[in-house]
């Protein structure tokens, strides 16, 4: 995805977070199609084939193409009059039967915007994708001088804070072997992880419970971030975590990372009694 010109077309200054797929393991097409849609999640409103094509540095050909394969098979409509394109609903129903407990009841939904109106900061939601911390979901910062966090922004585990959280949940040897492979995988000029210290960070985290980063991915920006507390084993572990200006998150450190606790635990509260009266109705 195109930053700067993303930057231009939200009318925000500070755009960041995000890390390109690994292209060659993906097919192109199927690519194409999921970062269509991604990009739709982000604007938040119709789009015409040029700006498409150029935020996601595709060719206006294939854009156009893709797109209106999308009209026929019913995921996106297309406006005459504007000469642009939208998701249709059947897009926003695609996966509302996963974790319905968790998300489509809305418990989830409510726990990041209790954050974000407590806070003025924005909430993400992450998870593990491999060796990457990946931007689920993002409820965005209302204050005027904001961050814009792009979900679907991925950070490396063993950089970030939300990725601190997801390893303190592996076996050590895991972790060492996602060290070494993002090593072996870094750019030219990129820095390399010691792993002696980076164990000392997750324990650090495994006993604390949170994890915080600060200027190590975006220059003047940082994550508080804990786990998500999940009543079922099946369930995908996630972590919640409040990005922002290193100077703010520094400053209201304790305050963020209470009502981080605060909320996780009246979120757990919730889901115990949804559980209960779900279960109430089947007897």
């Amino acid at each position: 995805m195109e930053l700067r010109q993303l930057s231009r077309s939200l009318g925000e200054l500070n755009v960041i977070g995000w890390e390109g797929e690994e292209t060659d393991r993906i097919v192109k097409s199927a690519g194409r199609v999921l970062n269509i849609l991604e990009l739709f999640d982000v604007l938040q409103r119709e789009a015409p084939v040029s700006e498409v094509s150029g935020l996601l540095g595709l060719p206006q050909s294939s854009t156009s193409v893709l797109l209106r394969s999308m009209v026929v098979m019913g995921y996106l409509c297309f406006n005459p009059q504007t000469r642009a394109f939208s998701p249709t609903t059947r897009v926003a129903l695609l996966g509302n039967w996963i974790n319905g407990p968790m998300i489509s009841d809305g418990l989830l939904m409510g726990l990041m915007h209790r954050i974000n109106r407590r806070t003025n900061q924005a909430v993400i939601i992450a998870t593990r994708n491999r060796q990457w911390s990946e931007y689920i979901h993002v409820v965005q910062a209302t204050d005027a001088v904001r961050l814009f966090i792009v979900k679907g922004s991925r950070r490396p585990l063993i950089r970030s804070g939300t990725g601190l959280m997801l390893l303190a949940d592996l076996p050590d040897p895991d972790i060492k072997r996602i060290a070494v492979r993002t090593n072996a995988e870094a750019s030219a000029g990129e820095p390399q992880c010691c792993i002696p210290t980076l164990m000392e960070q997750v324990a650090a985290v495994r006993g604390q419970g949170w994890a915080s980063s600060f200027d190590t991915i975006t220059k003047g920006g940082g994550m508080i971030a804990t786990r998500l507390p999940h009543l079922q084993d099946a369930e995908e572990q996630l972590v919640i975590g409040i990005p922002g200006m290193t100077v703010d998150l520094r400053e209201n450190f304790d305050q963020y990372l209470a009502i981080l606790r605060e909320e996780t635990d009246h979120y757990l509260a919730e889901r115990r009694s949804d559980s209960i009266d779900r279960i109430a109705l089947l007897q």
